[in-house]
């Protein structure tokens, strides 16, 4: 059986560093707001890029402690509108609408499966105050033309960066003089969760805001500590959400290891976008600009090919098969026309792509996917 994605097969890999992390913060006796989520937010920083790297409980409470923070700071208001793309995993939403902000839907572009760029303008209003960005699947989902639209309204522009941990942007023309920036450098500020699925994953929840913004990342933390810089002392109404200690040094190991297990997915999803040749299965182009958090295929016969895949021992997963405009919890936007992102909610597919995977295996789903029955 080829599993889908198999935690405790990738964290062997590194077992015994995880396991001398984990101990030493259990003999400090010190497991909150310690050495190791220090050290750990120092070394994040330096790796995205920014100045200040703010722990917290998890991906969701990251974008949604940025929301709070620039209300907080007088930037955002209620009923202030942020442009988001129509086909993200719901936490991107339930970011904005927790603190009274209305999300506006932009369609994805069908070849990259990444907000479409040419949309964005055309949705802006008095209301706009910032694009939220997803690096969905991996991929880098910032442009030059999203920078540019930003810098034209005065929007901040906020990354969701949960899926794309070590992620780089790169220009269509890079001359090699500028040093490339990862994803979650890329706006003012950005979220990061360290699900234990991710490409940086924790043993439980964690996350992270990366900025560049002392003022922001300030009360970011205040408001991740109750909306306390002192003790005892509430100056904002905050939440607790906060990165533990255990999570913190487990998190340091695996950054260390986070460029090679990126290569890893890299290679595995080269043998599948060259190798996969069937006309009824669309791979992704060449996704140089991905890190392969999930590898998407898409099929019209997505459900048929999945319960082959499961019958020949391969493990696959859909993300997302109902888009957010048509939750439940989302009614009021239930008659928005998203063709594009519904199309995608009925066929994609994900593949089996981390970095225990082997060639052998990489080869049998290749193998399985071209000898899909037409």
């Amino acid at each position: 059986m080829i599993d889908y994605l198999p935690l405790r097969r990738i964290n062997a890999l590194y077992v015994e560093e995880l396991r001398a992390a984990v101990n030493r913060v259990m003999d400090s006796g010190w497991y909150l707001h310690g050495e190791a989520t220090r050290r750990f937010e120092e070394q994040y920083a330096a790796y995205i890029g920014t100045r200040h790297c703010v722990g917290c409980g998890n991906g969701l409470d990251a974008l949604t402690l940025i929301l709070r923070a620039y209300m907080e700071l007088g930037v955002m208001a209620e009923g202030d509108e942020i442009i988001v793309p129509a086909n993200t995993f719901i936490a991107s939403i339930l970011a904005i609408t927790s603190n009274r902000l209305k999300p506006v839907f932009v369609e994805p572009c069908p070849d990259t499966l990444q907000i479409d760029d040419a949309l964005i303008e055309q949705v802006v209003t008095p209301r706009t105050r910032a694009i939220m960005i997803v690096h969905l699947y991996g991929r880098c989902a910032y442009t030059s033309r999203i920078g540019d639209i930003c810098r034209k309204y005065g929007l901040k522009l906020i990354e969701d960066n949960a899926q794309a941990h070590g992620c780089t942007f790169i220009p269509p023309f890079t001359s090699g003089l500028s040093p490339l920036k990862k994803t979650g450098s890329l706006g003012d500020a950005a979220g990061h969760s360290f699900y234990p699925g991710k490409n940086l994953g924790a043993l439980g929840d964690a996350g992270a805001v990366t900025t560049g913004d002392s003022e922001l990342a300030e009360v970011v933390r205040e408001l991740g500590n109750y909306g306390s810089r002192c003790k005892y002392v509430h100056e904002r109404q905050g939440r607790n959400s906060r990165i533990d200690e255990l999570q913190a040094a487990v998190l340091s190991v695996k950054l260390r290891h986070l460029d090679d297990d990126n290569e890893r997915r890299k290679e595995i999803a080269s043998m599948y976008i060259n190798e996969v040749k069937h006309p009824g299965i669309l791979v992704p182009r060449c996704g140089r600009d991905s890190v392969w958090h999930i590898f998407p295929l898409l099929s019209p016969r997505r459900d048929e090919l999945q319960h082959y895949l499961m019958e020949h021992g391969v493990g696959t997963q859909i993300h997302y098969p109902v888009p957010p405009h048509r939750q439940q919890c989302y009614i009021e936007y239930g008659a928005l026309s998203m063709p594009v992102t519904e199309r995608i909610a009925q066929e994609e597919l994900s593949l089996p792509c981390h970095p225990a995977m082997t060639d052998e295996e990489a080869g049998m789903v290749v193998r399985l996917l071209n000898t899909f029955p037409e």
